[in-house]
């Protein structure tokens, strides 16, 4: 499992909480665990709250694209996060905009109850 992260199974969704310092090292790992644990309960609607206490920056996280691809994350998967770093927001709506153009999954949020309530929405991205 990725350092001081926990991802479990919530039912209606996956739920991984993080407070770190984000590296490329710990993303590949934390995306492999997410991606066990989303196969292992047949669940691929993933609720993300992390707390960066490092922000990494935009040109590492534009690896999440590929890391996604690698890990077979694709449309099957619904993904709310919520960073509650303000310095780490850029970076986060980077990533947003990237996964939307190339039709990858993920969403951004502000909150985890606006983050949750999209989740579990029926009618799409």
């Amino acid at each position: 499992m990725a350092e001081n992260t926990t991802i479990k199974f919530e039912g209606d969704y996956i739920k991984a909480e993080s407070r770190v310092e984000k590296t490329n090292e710990w993303a590949m790992q934390f995306w492999t665990d997410l991606v066990e644990v989303c196969v292992a309960h047949n669940c691929y609607h993933v609720l993300s709250v992390t707390h960066s206490i490092t922000v990494m920056p935009v040109f590492d996280a534009f690896d999440t694209i590929e890391r996604f691809r690698d890990l077979g994350i694709d449309r099957k998967y619904r993904i709310a996060w919520v960073e509650l770093n303000p310095e780490a927001h850029e970076t986060v709506n980077f990533v947003d905009a990237a996964l939307y153009n190339r039709g990858l999954p993920g969403r951004a949020f502000a909150t985890e109850a606006e983050a949750k309530k999209w989740l579990l929405e029926e009618d799409g991205f």
